[in-house]
């Protein structure tokens, strides 16, 4: 007789489902609610804009399996009530295919490394210097995973001067989430946004500037005080009872100090700053924040104009100022073959190079167009428009500054429940921007709300593969990291629904 199994059985952790999975279902719970919500509908104006207090009931469209199988299908190419992610799809692959190009050079990992080469003695001053690279690279491009390669050279670090690896933590993870937080051009969260709320990523980008330097200011405060208070008193780390260990577990790499940044390099990172430069100044309406700033729309007319250089650039080429996704997916493509040939790299590089960062991003573009697919659902099944009218009931006597400031607090939740930024934004965004116009909010701050809260988020969320990351290579437990940003989050908080308060009303 076989001896009876007294093992106990493993137990069955809860894994939070893909982005992909719980999108899907929200398609399903969407078309359910086709058949339950009265269908209804606005009436809208030659621009399309919706007409406050028009609504009306319409006979119901329930959507069925079919449709639910289309959405996400229909979410990519478009159809008639709703437009396609297309645009925004392929720019997220081609900015990909740019940053793989780039990361291809080793430029960015060797800049930071030369920087912290440089400031060796003075490894204090890192902090500021670094949490302001991070947060550029957070608010311009959505830099996030990138970080990782960064902590084990960051770690020893700050542990061999008398720090701990919070503070090495702190410099790459705070830095660039608190730039997501104030994203000011990041496609992956300003992009997808705006876009679903067809208005230009120049829009609101000054206030988000704003708020990017408050943001990054008290963070690099917060990370600063801390490091200069556990450097005279080894003691107040958080981590103190592991700090022998640490000192034996990390120890900076031989022969790091020997890398220096060849000239290709250099250039390479002057035209990686150029790009967001060019991609900022395409972006920005100068001619409506100021009727007299028209030199870019003048010196375009004036090059067309020019015999054979005119034919040559092209005739249909567009002023900065009045770029959209078309123009900025061509400006990475072309930087891309720019910097190819600056690195002197060769062509089967390149492609691979440019493929490997596509495919990098393939989930992300892939991700908007599942997002899209409800927004597709809800307005086949005419019920857009009916929570719309609901909204706009419930905003009656709401203020604009309680409006955004719910706004945020909404997607606060929402940002555990989606965790893509882009995948959020195209799932919601075409509810809550019609919505911020019934209570006279613009729809560029509700981009701002939206993604401060995914910032925001993104700094503590177990689901995010960066948190955890770098958590696990710093042999950190996440609830000691909550202790530590615990005052962090909170003066965050604060600070961002004050600041859309004003906003709000400005």
């Amino acid at each position: 007789m076989e001896a009876p199994n007294t093992q106990p059985k493993p137990r069955r952790h809860f894994k939070m489902p893909s982005a992909f999975t719980i999108l899907f279902f929200i398609i399903i719970a969407v078309a359910i609610l086709t058949w339950l919500i009265p269908a209804g509908q606005y009436s809208t104006d030659k621009a399309g804009n919706i007409i406050a207090h028009t609504y009306r009931t319409v006979k119901a469209n329930p959507q069925g399996i079919w449709d639910v199988m289309m959405a996400p299908v229909n979410g990519m190419v478009g159809e008639g009530k709703t437009e396609g992610a297309i645009p925004v799809s392929l720019f997220i692959l081609v900015i990909g295919g740019f940053l793989g190009v780039v990361n291809k050079t080793k430029a960015l990992d060797d800049g930071i490394g030369t920087v912290v080469r440089k400031y060796k003695g003075r490894e204090k001053a890192l902090i500021p210097v670094l949490m302001i690279l991070f947060a550029l690279g957070g608010s311009t491009y959505g830099m996030a995973e990138e970080t990782i390669a960064f902590y084990p050279l960051l770690i020893p670090v700050m542990i061999g001067v008398g720090f701990d690896s919070l503070v090495a933590i702190s410099i790459a993870l705070v830095g660039t989430q608190v730039g997501c937080l104030a994203s000011t051009v990041n496609p992956f969260a300003t992009g997808v946004a705006s876009q679903t709320l067809h208005i230009s990523m120049g829009d609101g980008l000054m206030p988000r500037f704003i708020l990017l330097i408050l943001v990054v200011g008290v963070s690099i405060w917060y990370t600063y005080h801390y490091a200069s208070k556990i450097e005279k008193d080894p003691t107040k780390s958080l981590l103190y009872n592991q700090r022998d260990e640490d000192r034996k577990r990390f120890t900076i790499p031989s022969g790091e100090e020997n890398i220096q940044m060849t000239g290709r390099q250099k250039a390479v990172l002057w035209l990686f700053g150029l790009t967001f430069v060019l991609m900022i100044a395409g972006l920005v309406p100068w001619d409506t924040i100021n009727s007299k700033w028209t030199i870019f729309n003048n010196f375009t007319k004036w090059l067309t104009n020019v015999p054979f250089l005119g034919n040559l650039v092209g005739h249909d080429i567009v002023p900065l100022g009045s770029w959209y996704f078309s123009e900025i997916t061509m400006l990475f493509l072309f930087m891309s073959i720019v910097v190819m040939f600056v690195y002197h790299m060769k062509e089967s590089d390149f492609i691979d190079a440019f493929m490997g960062g596509m495919a990098d991003f393939l989930s992300v573009a892939i991700i908007v167009a599942v997002a899209r697919g409800i927004q597709v659902v809800m307005n086949d099944g005419m019920i857009t428009d009916t929570v719309l009218h609901w909204g706009e009931l419930g905003l009656k006597g709401l203020s604009q500054s309680v409006f955004i400031i719910l706004t945020y607090i909404f997607y606060i939740p929402m940002s555990f429940l989606i965790p893509s930024t882009s995948g959020l934004a195209a799932a919601t965004m075409g509810i809550i921007g019609p919505m911020g116009k019934f209570a006279g909010v613009a729809g560029s701050t509700v981009v701002t709300a939206y993604q401060a809260a995914s910032g925001w988020v993104n700094l503590i969320t177990p689901t995010s593969g960066v948190v955890m990351g770098a958590l696990a290579i710093a042999h950190v437990n996440i609830s000691t990291w909550w202790k530590w940003i615990a005052k962090l989050m909170v003066i965050l908080f604060v600070l961002t629904c004050v600041f859309l308060g004003i906003l709000a009303v400005l």
